[in-house]
């Protein structure tokens, strides 16, 4: 095992599994990560067919969260991307941050949340992620410079209103508030204005589930 995967799998191993499905994620990417190196993403979008994802979520003080509508995937999602080849999955979370929003990353705790296995959707040919879910704390005040290219919009969003439609969040999104309050009981979530939309109406994607 190469250097840069045994850092991922000591990563995985550290993690302690929120419920049975990722306690089973977790124990089929130990195995793929003890059975091969090619975990990394070479050629995009989809070489190898299965690869490591950094996901990372701000969390603001007062429980809101920040989601990207992205504009390939269709969805509103975490910021994050694909590991690249050799990289830390935390220094990936770090640099995505930077490059999506303008974020530093100061405050990302280092330590994963969620560790989850799902075939992609949207317009990109498909594959597998295996993406690593990282917190960012925030006071929800920051200051932020979205990626045009990527995403339609960006908006900090309360529990009700992610509860109100939840066929347009990433399947294990909720899963992910659930470990997120495992790990931090304190304030929940509550609602906030949108922040950083960059057109004054948002633009319904397409997902193309064929």
């Amino acid at each position: 095992m190469i250097e840069s995967v045994a850092v991922v799998h000591e990563l995985v191993s550290r993690m302690e599994p929120v419920d049975g499905l990722e306690a089973e994620h977790r124990a089929l990417v130990l195995d793929w990560l003890t059975g091969t190196d090619d975990v990394f993403r070479r050629v995009p979008p989809a070489e190898p067919p299965q690869h490591l994802v950094s996901y990372v979520v701000p969390v603001a003080a007062d429980g809101r969260v920040l989601l990207v509508d992205h504009v390939k995937a269709g969805l509103w999602l975490p910021p994050g991307g694909h590991v690249e080849p050799g990289e830390n999955p935390v220094l990936t979370a770090r640099r995505e941050l930077a490059e999506e929003l303008g974020l530093d990353g100061a405050t990302l705790r280092e330590t994963p949340v969620l560790l989850t296995v799902t075939g992609t959707v949207g317009t990109v040919q498909r594959h597998t992620d295996v993406s690593l879910w990282f917190v960012l704390p925030c006071t929800g005040d920051e200051d932020l410079n979205p990626d045009a290219g990527e995403f339609h919009a960006v908006r900090w969003w309360s529990r009700d209103e992610l509860a109100a439609d939840p066929s347009r969040l990433d399947p294990h999104f909720f899963r992910f508030l659930a470990a997120l309050q495992r790990l931090s009981p304190g304030p929940r979530l509550r609602g906030g204005p949108a922040v950083a939309d960059r057109r004054e109406d948002l633009v319904e994607p397409r997902q193309d589930l064929g």
